[in-house]
């Protein structure tokens, strides 16, 4: 008998922004795409690596439509070399998952792996990237696959509500802009027109690797191997045009509501929100995050929770939260609920009383420490997942932060006091703003 061979255990690693900080180095490839390394001991030897390529300018993208996606849905369908099925079988051998995605001007790669075969896995990465085949029966049958999909989003609640809400809380883009939002049947008319040459077109105008690119490792891996693996896939590659980065200040947009109806449907979908210029670097951001922390954010402890799930039985999620953007002044509240489509008045009642207590009486004092605290173990725990270290990582690569941004965010979070939390609530959170969108089975309850 001949036992397994033993697992390594990994360090108990320090997650402290001071520790981040001096176990990670940067560099920067030719082309201009930079890296930031964290290497540690980690059980099972694991690693995860995140690679974005950003790409194009607003002018650019103009009336590319579903191309940015799709073309990065069929990076790994076939290579030169390989068809799909030869590319998992590879991903097996090498016991890795790879997670691509795409927006209208971005393209993500995610990888998890071990230390032994992540030099293959970003060769293989480099291959799916830089030599895709784009094959047609592929394509149809991707197509065919999300076509049947957005039929089915059609009746769904969710994301119904999602779309429009979407669609009305942004500003009113043409339909050629990159950030439009297109509704079901809008997509599913576009996708049925779209096709492989128009990925192929999209391609060879957009991708590569420069100025925009960037990559982190994190987690059980030699240093020099992969920045040698990763300069040998990436490092040369360029990109055929400009990038410029789309910005997406805040752009004021009036309150409405919205009700859909989806017969034979249980449950019902409720989202609210508004924006608001503001960054994430505002003297303000701690004071919202933590108001909304309070109101929102705790999934049977918050004020919203309390009152809509657990007092009065209202609704089975409830959630709502503050965020603002690392790069563009652009702050907004979003609230969100699943509930029995026959509870909508008294549940649009009772959030909108919390949200207008919120506001004019703002929090306690004891709310204020025990959210804080919440707050402060969440965002160490965060850091302690690879993953999420990162994809801080590339943001601070893309921004030219590090983090020690997030040790001050940390310490002007200490440092608030109830008033200044208060008087954030009142300055931000305006139940009249409120844009609101209702998607359920409403035929036999009084209209919503």
């Amino acid at each position: 008998y001949k036992g397994h061979p033993p697992v390594a255990q990994g360090e108990d690693f320090d997650t402290s922004p001071e520790n981040i900080d001096k176990r990670t180095t940067k560099g920067k490839f030719s082309n201009g795409m930079q890296y930031a390394f964290l290497s540690k001991e980690n059980k099972g030897d694991a690693v995860n690596a995140s690679f974005v390529f950003h790409f194009g300018t607003l002018n650019a993208l103009k009336g590319s439509g579903l191309e940015p996606a799709y073309t990065a849905e069929m990076l790994n369908k076939g290579t030169l070399t390989k068809n799909q099925q030869q590319i998992q079988e590879e991903l097996t051998r090498l016991k890795a998952t790879v997670n691509i995605s795409g927006s209208y001007d971005r393209l993500g790669v995610d990888i998890q792996t071990d230390r032994e075969h992540l030099p293959a896995v970003i060769r293989l990465v480099g291959e799916l990237l830089r030599q895709p085949s784009f094959p047609a029966a592929e394509f149809e049958k991707t197509k065919a696959e999300e076509l049947a999909g957005l039929e089915e989003q059609k009746s769904d609640p969710n994301a119904l509500a999602d779309n429009m809400y979407t669609r009305i809380s942004q500003p009113a883009y043409a339909k050629d802009d990159p950030r439009y939002t297109m509704t079901f049947e809008e997509e599913s008319a576009a996708l049925k027109k779209l096709t492989v040459a128009d990925l192929q077109r999209f391609y060879k105008q957009f991708y590569g690797g420069t100025t925009g690119s960037t990559a982190a490792v994190v987690g059980d891996f030699d240093p020099k191997e992969i920045e040698k693996a990763m300069r040998e896939a990436f490092g040369d590659w360029k990109s055929p045009a400009k990038f410029e980065r789309i910005s997406d200040d805040y752009v004021a947009v009036p309150s409405r509501t919205e009700s859909i109806n989806t017969p034979d449907k249980s449950n019902a979908v409720y989202m609210a929100g508004f924006g608001f210029p503001m960054r994430n670097d505002d003297a303000d951001y701690p004071a919202i995050t933590l108001g909304g922390y309070i109101l929102g954010g705790g999934f049977l402890n918050s004020r919203l929770a309390t009152r809509i799930r657990q007092k009065e039985g209202l609704s089975y999620t409830v959630r709502g939260n503050f965020q603002s953007s690392s790069l563009d002044k652009n702050g907004s509240f979003n609230a969100f609920m699943i509930y029995n489509p026959e509870n909508i008045t008294k549940l649009e009642t009772a959030f909108r009383e919390e949200v207008e207590r919120a506001a004019k009486t703002g929090f306690t004092a004891e709310e204020l420490e025990a959210a804080r605290s919440g707050w402060l173990k969440s965002r160490k725990l965060n850091r302690s997942n690879d993953v999420t270290l990162a994809s801080m990582l590339n943001l601070n690569l893309l921004t030219g932060r590090s983090f020690a941004w997030e040790k001050q965010l940390e310490t002007n979070m200490t440092a608030l006091t109830l008033p200044q939390l208060n008087a954030a609530m009142a300055k931000y959170l305006d139940y009249s703003k409120m844009i609101t969108v209702k998607a359920g089975d409403f035929a036999k309850t009084k209209k919503p």
